[in-house]
């Protein structure tokens, strides 16, 4: 599901080789998290959207399908808890097990 269709809290599972890569997140924070999305096929270059065979077919780099050339996944989520190498977030659209590649900040740009 979409964050905005309440998907699930999610937990990210860091590597424990990343401890230090994330003690400064806190609750409240808005990140990106960049996934791999493993179950995506990539060779597939147009999509009904939503697998909705009633919707004309799409290219997929107008559409949110995991089925793509480089199956990269951009998510903002909020974090809801920090504990250690394990991230608790909303809004996070990705199926479990989903590799996580990075995660990033959501800048805000004063007076911008």
């Amino acid at each position: 599901m979409q964050g905005i269709e309440g998907a699930p809290e999610a937990w990210l599972v860091l590597d424990e080789g990343f401890a230090d890569a994330s003690t400064d997140l806190r609750t409240g924070d808005d990140v990106f998290v960049l996934t791999w999305l493993d179950r995506g096929r990539r060779d597939v270059l147009r999509v009904h959207p939503r697998g909705d065979l009633s919707s004309p077919e799409r290219g997929v780099f107008s559409t949110r399908s995991p089925d793509r050339p480089n199956p990269i996944g951009l998510h903002r989520v909020e974090i809801v808890e920090v504990d250690g190498t394990r991230i608790r977030v909303r809004n996070l659209e990705a199926v479990d097990g989903t590799p996580v590649l990075d995660v990033k900040p959501v800048l805000r740009f004063e007076g911008a």
